[in-house]
C-alpha cells in the first residue's frame, strides 16, 4: 500500500497538473486563434492581389473602367467582410458564451467535487493516524 504522504503528494501534484493545464490551454486556445486569424488575413490579401494584378494586366486603354471596376470590387468586397464579420461575431459570440457557461459549470461540479474529496481524504488520514495511534497504545498496554 502506498503510503498516505505519498499519495497527498500525487494528488497536490495533480491539481497543480490541472492548474497548470487550465493555464495553458488558455493561452493556447488565443493563440490558434491568432493563427487562423492571420492566416484568414494572408488568404484574403492574397485573393485582393490576385484580382489587382489581373485588372492591372488588362492593359492601359480600359485604365479608366478598370480603376472604377476594382474600387467597386474593393468596396464590394470590404462590405461583404464587414457584413460576414458582424454575422459571424454575433452569432459566434452567443454560441461560445453559452458553451463557455456550460463548461464552466462542469468545471465548477468537478472542482467542488475534488473539493470534497479532498475533505473526505482529510478526514481518511486523521482517522487512519488515530487508529494507528490507537493501535500502538493498545500494543502497550
Amino acid at each position: 500500500m502506498t503510503p498516505l504522504s505519498e499519495q497527498l503528494a500525487e494528488l497536490s501534484e495533480r491539481a497543480k497538473g490541472v492548474e497548470n493545464a487550465f493555464a495553458g490551454a488558455k493561452k493556447e486556445a488565443r493563440d490558434k486563434i491568432e493563427a487562423r486569424r492571420a492566416e484568414a488575413l494572408s488568404a484574403a490579401k492574397t485573393a485582393v492581389e490576385t484580382v489587382n494584378q489581373q485588372i492591372k494586366s488588362a492593359g492601359e486603354s480600359a485604365t479608366r473602367d478598370m480603376k472604377a471596376l476594382q474600387a467597386k470590387i474593393t468596396a464590394d468586397a470590404n462590405a461583404l467582410k464587414a457584413h460576414v464579420v458582424e454575422a459571424k461575431h454575433s452569432l459566434d459570440v452567443k454560441v461560445a458564451e453559452k458553451n463557455a457557461e456550460l463548461l464552466e459549470s462542469d468545471a465548477g461540479f468537478a472542482i467542488d467535487y475534488a473539493i470534497a474529496s479532498v475533505e473526505q481524504a482529510r478526514l481518511a488520514v486523521l482517522d487512519a493516524i488515530d487508529g494507528r495511534v490507537a493501535a500502538d497504545q493498545a500494543k502497550r498496554s
